[in-house]
């Protein structure tokens, strides 16, 4: 009897299927619920039956948030009308990170996005089990844990049986102490960390989704990833790509990229926007991927927006820098030789995406730190009648020339930074404005201090001056200006081999694990536990100890005389056979 796990020895009642399509095309089924992914291998679902996917069959996923906030008709849009075998949710930006931290500074079990788990999943579970749509978001937030049990109340309360899983270890907080000085993302060299560092959240990639979605989960939820893994993962799942397949990483990242923004690729702020019809109900996209990374992207049939090449091309280079060097957590994508192609007669419009290239990935981490900076307040106040906008900018140079009068017969200092604009001025145009004058405009003020108590007085002399200065002040927008504490981004680098990625399905065991190919050189510590699966036995006179690597499907046993209670000597062999199969899979590639 072979040494290796049942579920890694091959059968006849399992083997390999291979069928032809066309006269020369070959393509190979496996299971989406595999533990580790085997061609012609049938797993269990947390529905009783099995689920194939075919390296053949192209993949359907579709985008329904391009970030918190984005409208609620998006996801049954896509539920009803979109044919997917996956729905992702995209929430995360650097705001809104520092938005969610603060939520969770006063609220601990907040922190995550939660129009995702009461708007866009509370009304749509059932349907959404029904079709066998799994889902993907990193609505998480600065608290997935928490948004996953939010969902975990949903599905009880609807009488499912969904696996819920959460992607955790994006957030460093914990490791404060161990950083003095980290190495800057914009190359500026190494600087110590913010004394009033927040948050700190690493961008994740596509490979714990993957491994969520390869052990059976219905509903992944995540923390801080970057956005496009968020599609990435299904297709690294569905087609089994390996880690070192760049150009298919690159573009399946590139499908992701694409979607990541919701409507921004069906026709959203389109520099033609007057060519983009019924922005009512705006289409969001969909992403048909194949197993040699091409995809059509479109959209949902008699919905609004438009799919063409414009509104394709603007989103392919919207955030990514260099198209050359697109750096994501799993791959370094060049989108520089891309093709788009316009499919005719496509409802609402489609094209065929080809062209992305893949080179080796970082071995860092990108970093997203926020830190208390101060407060700020602003005010916004209608102003209206004759010459309004000469009255609106002498009223705020008045608040501010008022204010700090004040703040030196208090003893404090002054403003860190004021920005006063007078809207219906042309102000945004600078000195390309055209008209200087209105019968109409808005004054807005913002300011930034050092400290609350000096903000309190800036936010009490606004409403004075709707009796004591010019005429036509018709209120304060929101009343009184509220002081906010200012959270500012810091970014940098951090080595993947020192961040423990966690998954977790609720209710069962979370496991730990980093990626081989990240570990690190030189003298390093770890746990056996956090490299890899161990299992020890003994039959008669002699033990048998198994490591399994995690995420790698590499089994080595070992079988040993018997050493009574000698655990130190089964532990030194352990790590000898654990030192062994590291140099294996170096060699390999695994």
């Amino acid at each position: 009897m072979s040494g290796l796990p049942r579920f890694l020895r091959f059968s006849p009642s399992n083997s390999e299927r291979i069928w032809r399509r066309g006269s020369a095309e070959k393509c190979v089924s496996f299971s989406s619920r595999a533990n580790f992914l085997r061609p012609g291998v049938a797993h269990p679902d947390s529905r009783g039956g099995s689920r194939w996917y075919s390296s053949c069959k192209p993949v359907r996923i579709g985008c329904a948030s391009g970030f918190w906030g984005d409208t609620a008709t998006s996801a049954p849009q896509l539920i009803y009308g979109g044919q997917l075998d996956f729905l992702v949710f995209d929430y995360l930006s650097e705001i809104t990170m520092s938005l969610l931290t603060a939520a969770r500074t006063k609220t601990p079990n907040l922190g995550y996005a939660p129009d995702f788990v009461q708007v866009a999943l509370a009304p749509f579970i059932n349907d959404i089990h029904r079709k066998g749509i799994r889902v993907v978001s990193n609505a998480g937030g600065v608290n997935p844990l928490a948004c996953a049990e939010a969902i975990q109340e949903v599905v009880k309360k609807a009488g499912l049986d969904l696996k819920v899983a959460v992607v955790t270890g994006d957030d460093l907080m914990p490791s404060r102490s161990l950083l003095s000085e980290v190495k800057m993302a914009d190359g500026g060299g190494r600087r110590p960390l913010p004394k009033t560092l927040h948050s700190m959240n690493a961008y994740l990639g596509a490979e714990p989704i993957r491994r969520c979605l390869d052990l059976g989960a219905d509903v992944v939820v995540t923390g801080r990833c970057v956005d496009s893994a968020v599609a990435l993962g299904p297709l690294l799942h569905t087609f089994g790509w390996k880690r070192d397949d760049y150009d298919l990483l690159a573009a399946g990242s590139l499908a992701g990229h694409l979607i990541e923004c919701g409507a921004q690729s069906t026709g959203g702020i389109f520099t033609d926007w007057h060519q983009v019809p019924d922005w009512d109900n705006m289409g969001f996209p969909v992403v048909e991927c194949s197993s040699d990374g091409s995809f059509v992207l479109s959209k949902p049939p008699k919905t609004g927006g438009l799919v063409s090449f414009g509104t394709v091309a603007e989103q392919l280079v919207y955030e990514i820098g260099d198209p050359r060097r697109y750096l994501l957590p799993d791959v370094i994508c060049d989108f520089s030789q891309v093709a788009i192609q316009e499919l005719p007669d496509a409802d609402g419009g489609a094209v065929r995406v080809t062209g992305a290239r893949g080179l080796a990935p970082s071995p860092d981490y990108k970093v997203c730190a926020t830190y208390m900076d101060g407060f700020r307040a602003t005010a916004v106040c209608p102003v209206g009648g004759p010459r309004a906008a000469e009255k609106a900018r002498r009223t705020a140079d008045s608040i501010i020339k008022r204010t700090r009068r004040m703040f030196q017969q208090m003893g404090l200092q002054d403003f860190n930074s004021v920005n006063v604009q007078v809207l219906g001025a042309e102000d945004t145009y600078g000195p390309n404005a055209r008209r200087k004058d209105s019968r109409e405009a808005v004054v807005w003020m913002a300011v930034h201090h050092k400290q609350k108590k000096a903000l309190e007085v800036f936010s009490r002399e606004v409403a004075p001056a709707g009796t004591g200065m010019a005429p036509g002040l018709t209120g304060i927008v929101g009343g009184r200006p509220r002081v906010s504490p200012v959270l500012k981004p810091f970014f940098f680098l951090h080595p993947k081999s020192q961040i423990k990625v966690q998954d977790e399905f609720l209710g069962q065991t979370r496991r730990s694990f980093w990626f081989l190919s990240d570990l690190p050189s030189g003298p390093h510590t770890y746990r056996l536990e956090d490299l890899a699966f161990t299992r020890s036995g003994d039959k008669g006179d002699s033990a048998n100890i198994e490591v399994g690597l995690h995420n790698v499907t590499l089994w080595r046993s070992l079988t040993v005389g018997n050493h009574g209670d000698d655990a130190a000597q089964s532990r030194s062999l352990a790590s000898r056979l654990l030192f062994l199969m590291l140099l294996h899979c170096k060699k390999k590639r695994c």
